[in-house]
């Protein structure tokens, strides 16, 4: 597998009046989970059918699996699993026989596909309901068994557009659970696209967030949280006088200090010891109850860029 799974450039997609994908440039390496994030209409889902070699790009270009999407898309798709809009599942088939039937058509062989077949519906915990009809299994079953049918034939790149979306939080959270410990366990790429924040923090090794088909911040996690704030202390306690709030907002590593009734909250330049502005106030006669250092969480950096390019286009 090469060391980059995906590279585009400029890549546009005009529908009539509509630009969904709009000059977007990216790289992902290879063996990451990468989370695809914007709202709805960003150009999400349309970046995938791009990417698969199921739509033409109006301009740009790009390579998945070192190959391009324009002429070699089918040798893209060969090594690509995708779970789109549909699970792709019969349900008047039991688990096993649409895992068959999917091996069929990946040309397994009968040992092979046997295995594999075991393998995952054992890893999902569905082995011992392989010979239920599909049809009679909840949404978070058929999700899992959607998953076990993406990967059945053990591809370097998976596609997933919002594999946990209408589930409960118990089965999304087991869908999440088995996507990251299936992700190591296969050694592929993920290409992820949900509007699960808390879901993309728990999974992803890096993010891109696009919004009306233009890709407004790439990279880490932790490079994104950087850019949209440093640190901040959450300090809960009682006595936050004038004089105490002075002293500590005249410090160099504090930017910006908020009081709201008896919780302060400090926002610091960079990421700096936080004894001697806690030993500080408590020399100013603050009674101080709790303190927490946190980083922005991953809904906060997205609602931070979406307001920022609003702003920016406004």
């Amino acid at each position: 597998m090469p060391s980059t799974a995906i590279h585009a450039q400029n890549l546009t997609r005009h529908f009539e009046t509509v630009r969904a994908v709009d000059n977007l440039s990216l790289e992902v390496p290879s063996g990451i989970v990468f989370g695809f994030l914007g709202p709805n209409g960003a150009g999400k889902t349309t970046t995938i059918r791009l990417l698969l070699g199921l739509l033409e790009p109006t301009a740009g270009k790009a390579e998945v699996l070192g190959f391009d999407v324009l002429t070699q898309a089918g040798e893209i798709r060969l090594r690509s699993g995708a779970l789109l809009e549909h699970s792709g599942l019969y349900e008047r088939l039991s688990a096993e026989d649409n895992l068959e039937f999917y091996g069929r058509v990946w040309r397994m062989s009968l040992s092979e596909r046997r295995a594999r077949i075991k393998d995952l519906l054992a890893h999902l915990d569905l082995w011992d309901r392989r010979k239920e009809l599909v049809g009679t299994w909840s949404r978070g079953m058929k999700q899992k068994l959607a998953l076990a049918r993406t990967l059945l034939h053990r591809p370097q790149l998976v596609f997933l557009d919002e594999p946990t979306a209408g589930l409960d939080p118990v089965a999304a959270s087991a869908v999440r659970e088995d996507l990251a410990s299936l992700g190591e366990r296969e050694g592929a790429t993920i290409f992820l696209t949900t509007h699960n924040l808390s879901e993309a923090e728990k999974l992803c090794h890096q993010v891109g967030v696009i919004r009306q088909g233009r890709l407004v911040a790439m990279g880490p996690l932790d490079h994104l949280r950087a850019q949209s704030g440093g640190p901040r202390l959450e300090i809960t306690g009682r006595g936050f006088s004038t004089e105490a709030l002075e002293q500590i907002k005249s410090r160099p590593e504090v930017a910006i200090l908020n009081l709201s009734n008896n919780h302060l909250t400090i926002h610091l330049a960079d990421s700096v010891d936080a004894a001697p502005l806690v030993s500080q106030l408590v020399s100013a006669g603050v009674q101080v109850e709790e303190v927490r250092k946190e980083t922005a969480s991953l809904e906060e950096v997205f609602m931070t860029l979406m307001e920022e390019n609003r702003e920016a286009e406004g």
